[in-house]
């Protein structure tokens, strides 16, 4: 066997071990007094060893590029990331001894920046969101690196199937409920991979669960849900990071999805404050935008008289956003109350 391949195999065992020292992300159920027949669950993908929902699919994109031959010892890995993949990936660059560059808008937190180096990445800063896909294609050719590119590959990398995915997760963890087949599964897009593996899982497994995505301001998607027209581009950047994009991405699969709940980004940030009175701990705004969709969903059951359970998810921990959407003085500048 090759030196090439032998870095190959040990690079998957080293994934593989760090992916067996994590447990499982917890599902949270909410206590919420307004519904008495409706059970809502936040799953808590904070808890994951770099703090968000993103590193499920860094390590799925590195197992996918690693399988397909794409990643040797010395490839430089770069990734168009608003922050959270960025940091993901970078944690397990640095696992595999490989220089991480993430291409990412001047917009983003600063407290993402740091993490990102905290694990030993580098950030290429360009100055729209619109701009970070040729960035990234241009300086891996220059390095002779890897462009990861999650728009395109997250609806790929993961087995919807089974394989410990995130939809396997939630339905084995609501399997001692009292319904553990839950009426909805809430999630928000950012590349479309999460809703394409639980889309996919839940057609796969039979189950009569309805997806359903949320969708800020300024995002295609729900334009593109209704319209199918997938030259669909905004011009205004969006305002609650991580979610949400300007043109409609490889990886958003509309046909696997429900239903779509557009969400203006001060609900979304009200949301997320009023959270954080329930869990005790802070949650950032992604957050904010899921239970948006979980509450409405809930009170449209609950006129209907019906009973069940809604999940969502908990993407990342509110420390992120200090200096942003839980600083008023910045929330007064940069998110109004109309599009």
């Amino acid at each position: 066997m090759s030196k090439q391949r032998d870095w190959v195999n040990n690079a998957i065992a080293l994934i593989k071990a760090d992916y067996q020292r994590s447990a499982d992300t917890h599902l949270i159920k909410l206590e919420l007094a307004e519904f008495n027949h409706i059970d809502i669950y936040l799953k808590d993908e904070s808890t994951h060893p770099t703090g968000s929902l993103k590193h499920r699919l860094a390590r799925s994109l590195f197992l996918y590029a690693l399988c397909n031959g794409h990643i040797h010892e010395q490839t430089t890995i770069v990734e168009a990331s608003s922050g959270s993949t960025a940091i993901s990936e970078a944690y397990f660059a640095r696992l595999l001894g490989l220089k991480f560059i993430s291409v990412m808008a001047k917009c983003t937190s600063p407290e993402k920046i740091a993490l990102i180096k905290r694990y030993g990445g580098q950030c290429h800063l360009v100055e729209s969101t619109d701009m970070i896909y040729e960035h990234s294609e241009r300086l891996a050719k220059q390095l002779n690196g890897y462009y990861m590119d999650q728009f395109t590959y997250a609806e790929r990398a993961t087995d919807w199937r089974g394989n410990n995915n995130i939809a396997k997760s939630i339905f084995d963890q609501m399997s001692l409920e009292s319904h553990s087949i839950p009426n909805y599964i809430v999630v928000s897009a950012g590349t479309g991979g999460t809703s394409a593996t639980i889309g996919r899982y839940i057609r796969y497994h039979q189950l009569t669960t309805q997806l359903v995505v949320t969708d800020p301001e300024h995002s295609v998607f729900y334009d593109y849900f209704k319209s199918a027209d997938k030259t669909l581009c905004s011009t205004k950047a969006g305002r609650i990071e991580g979610i949400g994009r300007p043109r409609v991405e490889p990886s958003f699969i509309a046909s696997l999805i429900d239903r779509m709940i557009k969400v203006a980004d001060m609900q979304s940030v009200n949301m997320m404050l009023w959270l954080e009175t329930i869990l005790g701990y802070k949650v950032g705004p992604s957050t904010g935008t899921n239970m948006v969709g979980v509450l409405q969903l809930a009170r449209e059951m609950q006129a209907k008289n019906q009973q069940g359970a809604i999940v969502t998810l908990l993407c990342d921990r509110g420390d992120r956003y200090l200096d942003s959407y839980y600083c008023p003085e910045w929330v007064k500048l940069n998110i109004t109350e109309t599009p």
